[in-house]
């Protein structure tokens, strides 16, 4: 368990908080690419680390992020026009480059005003299908990391955003919690658990596949350059041999989940307290389609996701969409791994008390996230670099295997090794 300081320390990501300031000191992505598709496209409000920004994309196909209020007087800049090479306010017409120059100020004709001013804009990279910013200290500024799934042709990469409303570390949490895969995704993890006969389920694509019917798995943990990593050591029917699934945290906020066939880089970026965006990124070294991924998550199903929008719309207005006549056949009456990831991540409320619960030896990897991040804010809190800014990620990534009794589990992602070198 937590106390609530540190519960707070851990969850507050607002300016001028601790883990506001640590946050700060990263890259983050703050849409997809697709949100903002083709030049002069719809500018996009959006929200980080509980401030707001306007993501645009100009006549050029060059990405900029600005803070929403015009510089002016104030007005939103997502109400704006995007034309001609720029983004211009509504009120009276002030028009900015995607790096933040004063293209024009109708109702002040002087070019003075316009030369010696400039608007709040950021640092921005578009990487991978994603929109990435910093909006940390200038001087402060990090390499960008870059991952394995940026290396993906554009066929064999699915890239998804998902808006749950509750605080972002339910979710990291969850994401790093090996042992409630076989239970909560027990339609997809165990098939056959009805009749109490195990079934590997046959999809490559699902995450939730996995290869042994043991819940209690054994974990080991080991630390990295980018934050931790370990392996989850489960039972198999061989004689000498365990199935061990890895999978990384990456600090402040990402994992990689290994699928039979592809890997899953989830971002569980903080729009505020009790706010999260969660990018989902699919690759492999085989084409994948977005409605094949949004039918496995569960999303192809409105009542739970707005594609338009991003947002999970599930609630407790209807138990979450939850069937208590399908729990004859299905765990939890609830279909998809996102959707019933989200699910519990909600049912949790906007902000979780840690104070009250009570872990047991399961949930190592996820105090283990806890310690990590409090670290990397203490590091910041004493003007010392976070864990894991600027790191080449590419290396990065997660396995589910075979492992013989005495064989270094760390040998099943060498690569990870190669990103402490670097």
């Amino acid at each position: 368990m937590l106390n609530r300081e540190d519960n707070a320390l851990l969850c507050e990501v607002g300016p001028g908080t601790p883990m506001g300031r640590m946050m700060r000191r990263y890259w983050h992505p703050v849409c997809t690419s697709a949100q903002l598709a083709g030049a002069d496209a719809p500018p996009l409000r959006v929200k980080l680390l509980g401030e707001n920004y306007v993501a645009f994309r100009d006549s050029h196909g060059d990405v900029g992020v600005l803070e929403e209020l015009c510089m002016h007087r104030g007005a939103s800049l997502a109400l704006g026009r995007v034309e001609d090479g720029g983004l211009r306010c509504l009120y009276h017409g002030w028009k900015f480059d995607v790096r933040g120059a004063v293209l024009e100020t109708p109702n002040q004709s002087d070019p003075k005003y316009r030369a010696r001013m400039k608007a709040p804009a950021f640092p921005v990279r578009e990487e991978g299908g994603l929109v990435w910013a910093y909006v940390g200290p200038k001087e402060l500024q990090p390499e960008f990391s870059r991952y394995a799934f940026m290396e993906a042709e554009p066929a064999h990469r699915v890239v998804l955003r998902v808006n749950v409303a509750c605080n972002y570390l339910q979710l990291v949490e969850g994401g790093e919690d090996s042992s409630h895969v076989g239970v909560l995704h027990t339609n997809m993890a165990r098939p056959g658990w009805k009749e109490n006969d195990f079934l590997p389920n046959a999809d490559v694509v699902n995450p939730a596949a996995l290869a042994s019917n043991d819940l209690d798995p054994a974990l080991k943990m080991e630390e990295t350059a980018f934050g931790f990593q370990y392996v989850a050591l489960r039972k198999i029917d061989k004689v000498g041999v365990k199935n061990a699934r890895v999978v990384p945290f990456i600090v402040p906020y990402g994992r990689v989940i290994p699928a039979p066939a592809f890997l899953f880089t989830v971002l569980e970026v903080p729009e505020d307290d009790t706010h999260t965006s969660t990018y989902i990124i699919v690759h492999g070294h085989a084409p994948v389609s977005e409605d094949k991924i949004v039918e496995l998550l569960g999303l192809d199903d409105t009542r739970y996701y707005d594609r338009k929008t991003c947002a999970f719309t599930a609630s407790w207005a209807d138990a979450f969409g939850q069937s208590r006549e399908r729990m004859k056949d299905s765990w939890t009456g609830l279909r998809g791994v996102e959707v019933e990831d989200a699910a519990i991540a909600l049912s949790q409320g906007p902000l979780y008390d840690r104070s009250k619960e009570h872990l047991v030896p399961a949930d190592q990897a996820v105090m283990r996230v806890r310690r990590v991040l409090l670290d990397s804010v203490r590091r910041v809190m004493d003007d010392k670099p976070p864990i894991g800014v600027g790191v080449d990620l590419r290396g990065v990534g997660a396995c589910d295997a075979q492992l013989e009794d005495g064989a270094s589990w760390q040998d099943l992602v060498p690569t990870h090794r190669e990103v402490a070198a670097a």
